[in-house]
Order: structure tokens, then C-alpha cells, then sequence
């Protein structure tokens, strides 16, 4: 009963991550212009962050199509796959689960397992990671399932984005009168609510000060179990800060698993440069 692993590149998992857990990861498309690119493969980031700061019509993006899908479910099962745990972005930002849902139905090639994210970048990945950790070590699919949902229950995840111009262009920011009425100098700090979608809860004048409310909430969440714990810096073309975040996190919570991810441009066209964030959950090192 071989399982195979699918996800979209909006999970950033790395090279490394994809060839070690043997995950199948489908391209969204990023639309620059007149031009269509397939994320990680076609566009790489410079590219994106140069189109960013100097075109006027803003990038666009072309989720995963069902023929895509199709095409990737097909191969697996020509490979002796019979079994697909398919992660993916959260349905609150896109419509993608929905219709991969519909698909699955009439799909019979293979028994599909769509699991909703509810959220993208880190968390998705870490999904990913645990489920192909666990195929590795010949858990069943249902078992997988079952413990992508315990960890996707532990979860928290803020982040802060530089311009918040782009949210509200795309439509993702959920309950923008949180924060319309004072676009000028702040920070707005959001994250994403049960039903995945983002919400605004707060807003600081500063990244640093962003941080520090973060750094308060992990602690507070740390106090309250007693499980091990995976923390991801996220970022969007911000490496120093990244790298200043990951190192206070080291220093205040040494005993947690500290690493960090960055967001790409299916992502960045929403969220825009220098986003900045830290998700955290029980460690998929711990469920496997």
C-alpha cells in the first residue's frame, strides 16, 4: 500500500527536504506582467523583488489547476502509488481545497487524502515533512492523517507585514476595518484564524516591538505544554532581521527547535518585501 506525498510550492521546503522525504511539490503560477512563471522553477526571488519595487501593475498568482493535479496523481499511480496524502494551501486564502475536494470525489485511480493546511510556508511544510517521515518509517495512511491533524491542532503562528498595501489588494486580510482607519507607520501583526483565514488581532510601531509580542506568546505557550516544540522564523527577502530573530529565539528558548524558512512570490504578491513572522507547533520530529 505505498503512500506518496504531495504539496504546492508555497510550502518552501528545500531541495534537500523534497529529495530526503521523496514529496512531490506542484508549482503555483506567479504572473509578472505579461508573463507567467512557475514558481522556484522559472522565478527566482531577485527577479520577483526587482518586478516588486519597480513595475507599476502589480503581480498576480494562478493556483494549482486540476489538470496539473491530474497530471501529478497520474504519474504517482504509474509508479505503484495507490494511496496520495495531498497537502496544500489553506482554503481560507485560496478556493484551491474546494475544488480539489470536488476532484477527489470522481478520482479512482488512487485513494486521495486532500488535507487543508489552513495556513502556507512553514506550516504547510512541516505538514509535508511529517507525513513523508512517516511514510518512510511504513505508517499507514490513515495514521499519518491522523497525526498531521494532532500537530496542525498545536499550532499558533503570527507575522508582520512591512507594507500592508498588498493584503488588502489581494483581498486576504479578513477583517481589514481592524486596521484601515491607521495604515501610517505601523506594523500591523496578524495571523490566521481557525478557519484559516488572516486576521489582523494587533499593530506596533516596529518590527522589534512585533517581535517582542511574539516572543511573549511563545513563552506563554511553552508554559502551557509540555511537549516539544519546533519554532520557524519566516521571512520575505529579510535575511538580517531573519537572522537577528533566530538568534534571540535561541537565546530565550534553548530548548526549543529553532529554524527558518522564506517566503517566496506566490506568497510575497500578498504579503510584500520584508514581511516578517515565527510559526510554532508541537516538533513533526516528535509525531512521527
Amino acid at each position: 500500500m505505498p503512500t506518496a506525498v504531495v504539496t504546492d510550492t508555497a510550502a518552501y521546503l528545500t531541495p534537500e527536504q523534497i529529495s530526503e522525504y521523496n514529496i512531490t511539490v506542484l508549482p503555483i503560477t506567479v504572473i509578472l506582467g505579461d508573463k507567467q512563471y512557475k514558481e522556484t522553477e522559472e522565478l527566482d526571488l531577485q527577479t520577483f523583488y526587482d518586478y516588486l519595487k519597480n513595475e507599476k501593475e502589480l503581480p498576480t498568482t494562478a493556483q494549482v489547476s486540476m489538470g496539473q493535479i491530474e497530471e501529478a496523481y497520474d504519474r504517482l499511480v504509474s509508479e505503484g502509488y495507490d494511496h496520495i496524502i495531498s497537502i496544500h494551501l489553506s482554503s481560507g486564502i485560496t478556493s484551491f481545497m474546494d475544488n480539489l475536494r470536488m476532484f477527489c470525489k470522481d478520482y479512482d485511480k488512487a485513494t486521495i487524502y486532500p488535507f487543508d493546511s489552513l495556513v502556507a510556508s512553514a506550516g504547510e511544510a512541516d505538514l509535508a515533512l511529517l507525513a513523508g517521515s512517516m511514510v518512510k518509517e511504513g505508517k499507514d495512511p490513515e495514521t499519518i492523517v491522523k497525526q498531521m491533524e494532532v500537530m496542525r491542532s498545536t499550532r499558533d503562528v503570527y507575522f508582520a507585514v512591512d507594507d500592508l498595501k498588498h493584503l488588502m489588494r489581494t483581498g486576504r486580510l479578513s477583517n481589514r476595518s481592524a486596521v484601515i482607519g491607521n495604515l501610517l507607520n505601523i506594523k500591523p501583526l496578524l495571523t490566521f484564524d481557525p478557519e484559516g483565514k488572516i486576521i489582523a488581532i494587533d499593530k506596533e510601531r516596529t518590527m522589534k516591538r512585533c517581535l517582542k509580542k511574539m516572543i511573549e506568546e511563545l513563552d506563554k505557550y511553552q508554559n502551557e505544554h509540555d511537549f516539544k516544540i519546533h519554532a520557524t522564523v519566516i521571512d520575505a527577502n529579510n535575511e538580517s532581521t531573519a537572522t537577528n530573530w533566530v538568534n534571540e529565539l535561541h537565546e530565550k528558548f534553548p530548548h526549543i527547535r529553532v529554524t527558518r524558512s522564506q517566503l517566496g512570490p506566490a506568497i510575497s504578491v500578498h504579503t510584500g518585501e520584508k514581511t516578517m513572522g515565527i510559526l510554532w507547533e508541537q516538533d513533526w520530529k516528535e509525531l512521527k
